[in-house]
């Protein structure tokens, strides 16, 4: 089981969208993890991941305690890759975030020549995954996926905040909040990349994807 399993969206909404895990197994293959997890990490920053992260650390988006509401849409939404790799130091889960299939491939080839010794996990869509593996040179040898939401469904968020929230596997994400952005960025008061690096920051485990966020925002923005 993934944390990011119940992503929500059509398998088309998930073009742009694809992350891989490096997960050690406490007591079998954690010995030496550090150093082969911040390896996962300096191998994925070649390959122009939109964001990384470490489970027990945070993502590539980082808060802050310096700064204060006044400043904080004008903060810098630079990606911190440094602090991220820099901050292993337990064996925990790692990721990497791709918007271009073609970089999810290149660096899971390179994953698998590097052969770290850890548990990979490729989560996409289904045909998005199988694609990935294949042209990697690897065969997909299992499959999880989610069966959807059942029971009470209409009270349940609407469409578009459902994608944006579940992007954080954790729920950090609130659906009032991601509804308030929504309509800032419909007025035009907060531009796509700001709302969705404003997002990104509190997922810190690092799945979630800016890039996908901005896309679904500027929808929204545009009535789709």
């Amino acid at each position: 089981m993934t944390n990011t399993l119940h992503r929500y969206g059509s398998e088309q909404s998930f073009s742009d969208d694809i992350i891989v895990f490096a997960i050690p197994a406490r007591g079998f293959n954690d010995a030496g993890a550090v150093e082969k997890q911040r390896r996962f990490l300096e191998i994925a920053r070649k390959h122009n991941p939109v964001n990384i992260g470490d489970a027990s650390h945070g993502a590539a988006f980082r808060p802050s305690k310096d700064l204060n509401p006044s400043i904080h849409w004008r903060r810098d939404d630079a990606r911190d890759f440094d602090s991220v790799v820099n901050c292993v130091s337990c064996p925990t889960t790692v990721s990497a975030v791709f918007a271009d299939p073609d970089d999810a491939v290149a660096f899971i080839r390179e994953l698998k020549d590097g052969d770290l010794g850890l548990s990979v996990n490729i989560s996409a869509s289904l045909a998005q995954a199988q694609e990935c593996a294949r042209r990697a040179g690897l065969e997909r040898h299992s499959v999880e996926y989610s069966l959807g939401f059942f029971g009470q469904t209409d009270r349940m968020a609407d469409r578009q905040t459902l994608e944006l929230a579940t992007m954080c596997g954790h729920g950090m994400l609130s659906f009032n909040f991601v509804r308030k952005l929504v309509e800032w960025v419909k007025q035009g008061r907060r531009s796509p990349e700001q709302a969705s690096a404003t997002l990104a920051r509190f997922c810190s485990c690092g799945v979630f994807n800016p890039a996908r966020a901005c896309r679904l925002l500027e929808e929204a923005r545009k009535g789709k």
